[in-house]
């Protein structure tokens, strides 16, 4: 029954943004997912881990839905898709992930974007309205990001939402079958922290 909360319009979750809607997947969204990403492939390769064989195959689209399931059943990660307001057309991704509670109260920011719909503030949009979910609706204190260093468009992308240039990591992450080397941002909430001890939280 959890599943089918989750992939189905019953599960509730929506965070609004400038222009998008931010949405957990659901098991109808396949047709449109595959399409986009097949189409663009060669726009994302180079940014993201290598894509197994069956990647844009139905039996993987379900496999990721049971995991965003699983860790958003233990809060730790809280995956959305992306659609453009105006039409609900599916523009691309963004996920919170690696949620710390206890003394960190933290989380990573991932994302991606469609090739036919880059370059056109949509994901700057998701970015902001997933920053404002987690500080807002989630409490947390601090939010991380990284990218390649010769991804030009996604470091001005974190510098207009906010975040900070704070290290370089390197071989941090395995993009494209390689170990690349990072850039390090990081945003802290805006937002006064509550007075008194937290709730619900074990260090």
């Amino acid at each position: 029954m959890a599943l089918l909360d989750w992939i189905t319009p019953e599960s509730g979750l929506r965070v609004e943004g400038d222009g998008v809607v931010l949405r957990p997947p659901r098991a109808a969204d396949y047709p449109e997912w595959r399409e986009l990403r097949a189409a663009s492939r060669a726009f994302l390769q180079p940014w993201e881990p290598t894509w197994p064989a069956d990647d844009l195959s139905r039996a993987a689209f379900r496999r990721r839905l049971i995991a965003y399931q699983r860790d958003r059943d233990l809060g730790a990660a809280y995956p959305f898709f992306v659609f453009r307001a105006s039409d609900g057309a599916l523009t691309g991704g963004i996920t919170l992930s690696n949620v710390r509670r206890g003394v960190a109260q933290m989380a990573s920011v991932g994302y991606w974007c469609g090739k036919p719909f880059a370059r056109q503030g949509l994901t700057l949009a998701a970015v902001r309205a997933l920053t404002d979910f987690a500080f807002r609706t989630l409490g947390l204190h601090r939010l991380e990001a990284a990218c390649i260093p010769e991804n030009g468009p996604s470091r001005r992308l974190l510098a207009r939402a906010g975040f900070a240039e704070e290290g370089y990591a390197k071989a941090y992450l395995k993009i494209n079958g390689v170990w690349r080397d990072h850039v390090l941002f990081g945003l802290t909430t805006p937002f006064s922290a509550p007075e008194g001890p937290d709730e619900g939280v074990s260090v």
